[in-house]
């Protein structure tokens, strides 16, 4: 896993999971590896990997069972809204870093509409 220093890396962990989940790698049920497998995979601190999966678990994304381990317990309602808040988020992303670049909103949106057409036509 590759981390960036713009987010702390728990928050990194939960966006992993939350992809895995949206692309359907990761199902109601799944049994995810254990805090100490998943720091050693990722080679981070297992304090780190701690507060993730404490942090999922207060989203209910997660559910620990004593003695069975960790499983994903988000169904599609959440695999569907965590879909719109990511996209979303790209969004907000894409429209800051433009305007940063000294692009008008509606410029913005005429280069958007120009790459779908061009997309369509690759097709």
């Amino acid at each position: 896993m590759d981390y960036d220093n713009s987010q702390p890396i728990y928050m990194q962990i939960i966006d992993e999971y939350k992809k895995s989940i949206i692309r359907n790698e990761l199902k109601k049920g799944d049994k995810i590896p254990s805090q100490r497998e998943y720091a050693q995979r990722v080679r981070v601190n297992p304090n780190t990997v701690q507060r993730a999966y404490r942090e999922m678990e207060n989203m209910n994304m997660v559910e620990t069972l004593r003695g069975q381990g960790t499983f994903i317990i988000a169904g599609e309602q959440m695999r569907e809204q965590m879909v719109n808040d990511m996209a979303g988020q790209l969004m907000r992303h894409f429209i800051s870093e433009m305007r940063s670049l000294g692009y008008e909103d509606m410029v913005t949106m005429d280069m958007l509409k120009q790459e779908f057409e061009s997309l369509e036509e690759d097709e």
